[in-house]
């Protein structure tokens, strides 16, 4: 049996292949890598490094594709390009020399290996037109959202102004409009079925903390033991969105849960540490945490982690409490922000009666 290769669920791919050990050394060189005890078989992120790292390392071996994942461009390219390996690292090291976040910098990297990814070609010997085709590819053929498509432009206006310096190819590009959406909000009777779905110590403590708080997913695995002051009752959140350090609540039931995990863990410096030593655990994982228990609890809408955010910041509005301490407990910048949760608010909407119950 060679190597298999199939799709996965959110973005992964599932590898599978007869065990030996020198297989399992090399599948253990990609960044990503995942072992499934249960389903007995390996995953790795579904990104263009990876599987060139993937293609690379079992060269001699025959690698069978799934007939649903196009991988071919992959193929033989190991070591041919160069110039995509000078391009993204020159865009790396500027990212960090401006201050930009890890996440911005994953993000903008990210958009820039889709984009030459679409055009196999060196982003120097691009024009305008070509960038263009790219954005139009985003949002009528992928019918990818505005906001994904205006990312994708930001990524691609810094590798043209900051790092080739050909400013003149992204010059006066028109923005895609920005959608008004309304953020999926969970219920405080549905936040409840999922808090308690949970019997691992660890992943009730990471949620019930997410919650109760309002965190974003990359500022919960990065809270350090010291960041929980439990006599003032406060999480110390460190540069999070924007590089700005803030605090925000520790529920009671949230400190609780994190003592009942702390006793059954040895923990050193990160609060949820990951699987390789000095690690704190991924985002990812802490997704993956939150889609099984959302499984287990019947929760049917179409949310992610993030919505324990909104719901968090709903359910403080329904309460009573000013928009103006619910935007420095999020973080935001900007109220304008912030007030976006006042149409998703049961608060006013349930003091108006239908017409309706008048005729019937």
């Amino acid at each position: 049996m060679g190597i298999h290769i199939q799709k996965g669920e959110e973005e992964e791919l599932i590898v599978k292949f007869n065990y030996t050990s020198g297989r399992v050394k090399k599948i253990k060189l990609i960044d990503g890598r995942r072992w499934d005890p249960e389903e007995k078989f390996w995953t790795i992120p579904y990104t263009e490094e990876a599987v060139e790292q993937l293609f690379n390392i079992f060269e001699d071996e025959e690698i069978l594709v799934d007939e649903s994942l196009d991988l071919d461009i992959y193929r033989g390219s190991i070591g041919a390009q160069t110039w995509k390996s000078k391009v993204l690292g020159e865009m790396k090291e500027e990212l960090k020399l401006q201050g930009y976040s890890p996440n911005t910098i994953d993000v903008y990297l990210t958009h820039i290996n889709q984009f030459i990814k679409f055009h196999k070609k060196n982003p120097e010997t691009l024009q305008q037109e070509d960038v263009r085709k790219y954005l139009l590819f985003l949002l009528e053929e992928k019918e990818s959202s505005h906001s994904y498509a205006n990312q994708a432009l930001s990524s691609l206006k810094f590798l043209y102004s900051e790092v080739l310096h050909k400013q003149e190819v992204v010059f006066n590009l028109p923005r895609p409009k920005k959608e008004k959406k309304l953020p999926v909000v969970l219920s405080q009777q549905e936040v409840s079925k999922i808090l308690n779905s949970i019997d691992n110590y660890k992943h009730r403590a990471i949620l019930f903390l997410t919650y109760s708080a309002g965190l974003r997913v990359s500022e919960v695995v990065g809270l350090k033991i010291n960041d929980i002051d439990s006599d003032r009752m406060l999480i110390r959140v460190r540069q999070g969105k924007g590089r700005k350090d803030r605090y925000s609540i520790l529920s009671e039931a949230a400190l609780k849960a994190l003592r009942e995990y702390a006793k059954r863990y040895n923990l050193a410096k990160w609060l949820f540490p990951g699987g390789k030593k000095g690690t704190h655990l991924t985002e990812r994982s802490v997704q993956r945490v939150f889609k099984k228990a959302c499984k287990k609890a019947n929760i049917e809408k179409d949310v992610s982690i993030h919505s324990f955010r909104h719901s968090f910041a709903t359910h403080l509005l329904e309460k009573g409490v000013d928009l103006r301490y619910i935007q420095e407990l999020l973080g935001h910048k900007s109220s304008k922000t912030t007030e976006i949760y006042t149409h998703v608010s049961k608060k006013k909407l349930n003091n108006i009666k239908s017409p309706l119950d008048d005729l019937v």
